[in-house]
């Protein structure tokens, strides 16, 4: 009995489970410590067999050196995307982190092996409830229909032009500023004008020490009005997971 082996499909399905397994690694929520890489890589090879009709169907098997290239390619390119959703989300890191600097609390921040992430409170609560967030609303499939997606935009073995996704990875690092920006903006202004009212009066009556009042006035706004973004975050996390999505498709 002879078994014919399909050699550009199953070349074409290399190549997609490499951009699988580079994507899982470094984007959320995938990234997560709590999914050893074992299950990473099984379930990038997995997701490259769902979308096999699709990168099949246009591959033409290279020669031996042009496939070793083509395996670095996809590396890179599966890493940028990754990037690009990690950049993404990374804002709502970045306003817990704000939070927690004109907050008060930044003093208390430590690195989490799991999250691997460095901070404080409200940067760990935001980053976990988003994680949460993300599967219990069904946003992560939507980000894998993105990745999906992006074999439209950037064939296997099609090459990569450095400009689109660079220029790409600049908007999403302004993006991401703006939204950690328009996320703790608020409580941040809150914050700036007690410590301003507490500045005046100082100077008003510079024996009461109002400084000293300072850092439980602050704890208090925080933990009250941080509660009011905290009560935003699906909203938050459904607005930045369509960015994400954007990022992921529209690389060419």
């Amino acid at each position: 009995m002879a078994i014919t082996l399909n050699f550009p499909w199953i070349e074409a399905v290399m190549l997609a489970s490499v951009r699988m397994i580079a994507f899982l690694v470094i984007a959320p929520p995938f990234s997560h410590n709590a999914f050893p890489l074992r299950i990473k890589g099984m379930l990038g090879l997995g997701l490259a067999l769902a979308v096999a009709p699709q990168v099949a169907r246009n591959y033409v098997s290279p020669n031996t050196g042009q496939f070793i290239i083509s395996l670095l390619i996809e590396l890179v390119v599966g890493a940028l995307l990754g990037f690009l959703v990690m950049l993404v989300f990374s804002a709502i890191q970045s306003a817990g982190n704000l939070i927690d600097l004109f907050g008060g609390f930044q003093l208390a921040q430590g690195y989490d092996p799991q999250l691997m992430i460095n901070g404080a409170q409200y940067t760990r609560l935001f980053q976990m409830t988003a994680l949460a967030l993300l599967f219990t609303s069904g946003g992560y499939q939507l980000i894998i229909g993105g990745l999906a997606r992006s074999f439209t935009a950037l064939p296997v073995a099609g090459g990569l032009n450095l400009a689109t996704p660079l220029a790409a990875v600049t908007a999403a690092v302004g993006q991401m500023l703006l939204a950690s920006l328009q996320i703790a903006g608020p409580l941040i202004v809150v914050l700036f004008l007690a410590d301003a009212g507490l500045g005046l009066l100082t100077r008003v009556a510079p024996a009461l020490n109002a400084f000293a009042l300072g850092f439980p006035l602050k704890i208090l706004i925080t933990l009250t009005l941080g509660s009011v973004v905290f009560a935003a975050m699906p909203r938050i996390v459904e607005s930045i997971t369509g960015d994400a999505i954007g990022a992921l498709v529209g690389v060419k």
